[in-house]
């Protein structure tokens, strides 16, 4: 009998030996997983990723920059070359008649979408590297063409997200630069000068640099040398309360491309010269 009793005991002593093992190889098997290491190499490869991702941001910035440096070298006018634009393909030009002039209740029956030339609003938009965030009454952006400016328009539902602030790049706080939405353009972008236009598909086409480069501020290229493109402030045209663009087409009384202006819209820029003005030809 106690040979049996000690048969049994030992049976159930190794039958709660073999649990406390199988436990215990549970819980080794639980603390083999390296969770630290693990972990850790996350952490190193979201590092890694953070700086390949900034190097990647900073380069295409230094990118983009020579590359508008290699463009104002190329396309610079001079007396030999007085409009580089004739090199860039794409550009459509046409010959205006300046200082023919509307009233702020007046429209124009432009042309072209948009317009880049041809009579307009006597108070320009400020053109001084303002981004507009609406879309601005088209009389008084191209007054501001007549002055040197360049127009960068696109499409609102084409360009946006990080686009979008790439193209910001080229009017933000440059000189006789303006930026502003165009419902409805049948291009992503629209590059406006006085007498030129270039329409193209991507924020990254060399060509928006080369037009700007070629036709801004270009002495032989429009008819207002020296003219103002600084805010003329509320009451006139105040940049943070601009006009509101009219998507609307222009009725019968809208004046024609051939209008001569109106005496009572005078030119509010004239005699005007900023400091550093090109000389006229």
């Amino acid at each position: 009998m106690a040979s049996g009793s000690n048969k049994k005991g030992a049976k159930n002593k190794g039958g709660r030996g073999g649990a406390v093992s199988a436990a215990r190889g549970s819980v080794a098997a639980k603390k083999q997983i390296p969770w630290g290491t693990i972990g850790a190499v996350v952490a190193i490869l979201l590092l890694a990723v953070g700086v390949f991702g900034y190097y990647y941001v900073a380069s295409s910035d230094q990118r983009a920059q020579r590359d508008r440096e290699e463009a104002a070298a190329e396309f610079a006018p001079s007396q030999q070359n007085p409009d580089p634009s004739t090199g860039i393909k794409g550009v459509v030009t046409e010959q205006y008649e300046a200082g023919a002039h509307v009233l702020p209740t007046e429209r124009v029956a432009y042309d072209k979408t948009p317009p880049f030339g041809g009579p307009h609003d006597g108070i320009w938009a400020a053109c001084n590297g303002v981004v507009y965030p609406e879309a601005v009454r088209t009389e008084n952006m191209v007054h501001s063409l007549e002055h040197g400016a360049i127009w960068i328009a696109y499409n609102p539902e084409q360009v946006t997200g990080e686009d979008l602030e790439t193209l910001k790049l080229r009017a933000e706080g440059k000189p006789f630069t303006m930026m502003s939405p165009y419902p409805g353009l049948e291009a992503p972008i629209s590059l406006q000068s006085w007498g030129h236009q270039l329409k193209v598909d991507s924020v990254h086409d060399e060509r928006i640099d080369q037009f700007i480069a070629a036709l801004r501020r270009n002495p032989n290229t429009y008819p207002e040398v020296g003219a103002s493109c600084d805010a003329l402030g509320p009451g006139q045209f105040d940049p943070d309360n601009p006009p509101a663009f009219n998507p609307e087409p222009p009725g019968p009384d809208a004046k024609p491309m051939d209008y001569q202006g109106s005496s009572g819209a005078r030119d509010m820029g004239q005699g005007q010269p900023q400091p550093g003005a090109p000389a006229e030809n």
